[in-house]
């Protein structure tokens, strides 16, 4: 059970429109690509941002809440249980939403909070922006997964691929 402060402080946390979300949506505005929807709930996971006609969804992941493979954060001190669970589930929910999508040959980008500080927003930028101009160019076909601004250059991940890594 989590006390009633707890409760207060996880609801006043911003689902829509937080500071990393709203800095990609520009980025992309100003790259021009306009015409996203926001949390189209037509695609499975309602993605932060979508591109229903080239099937790309974006997903700005918070380090805290998605557990960031970057960013070694520790669990909180107290009610450890309680965390685990919730971080499980949020893991458990983003690796369903994302397989769906990729089933239907989606192109699903993964956007970490820590990659877009100052000294790496320019280049995850320009990962997701090629990406998005690369699903609407009609030369790719089939779900892929990319993590944009990863320490490789690319890190892509056929939906395949996924479901090998998945069922081990």
């Amino acid at each position: 059970m989590v006390s009633l402060a707890t409760h207060h402080v996880m609801q006043a946390n911003k689902s829509k429109d937080t500071k990393p979300e709203l800095k990609v949506r520009r980025a992309l505005r100003e790259a021009g690509l306009p015409g996203y929807r926001l949390h189209w709930k037509k695609a499975s996971g309602k993605p932060d941002i979508c591109y229903p006609g080239r099937k790309v969804a974006i997903f700005v992941n918070g380090c805290f809440w998605h557990r960031c493979p970057h960013c070694d954060l520790p669990l909180p001190k107290s009610n450890v249980e309680f965390w685990e669970a919730k971080f499980r589930r949020n893991r458990e929910r983003d690796e369903r939403d994302h397989l769906l999508l990729l089933q239907d040959g989606w192109t699903v980008v993964v956007v970490w909070e820590c990659r877009l500080g100052r000294d790496r927003f320019e280049g995850t930028m320009r990962q997701v922006v090629r990406e998005v101009e690369r699903a609407g160019d009609g030369s790719r076909s089939g779900g892929r997964l990319v993590e944009a601004g990863a320490p490789e250059p690319w890190k892509l991940v056929t939906y395949h691929e996924r479901l090998r890594r998945i069922r081990r």
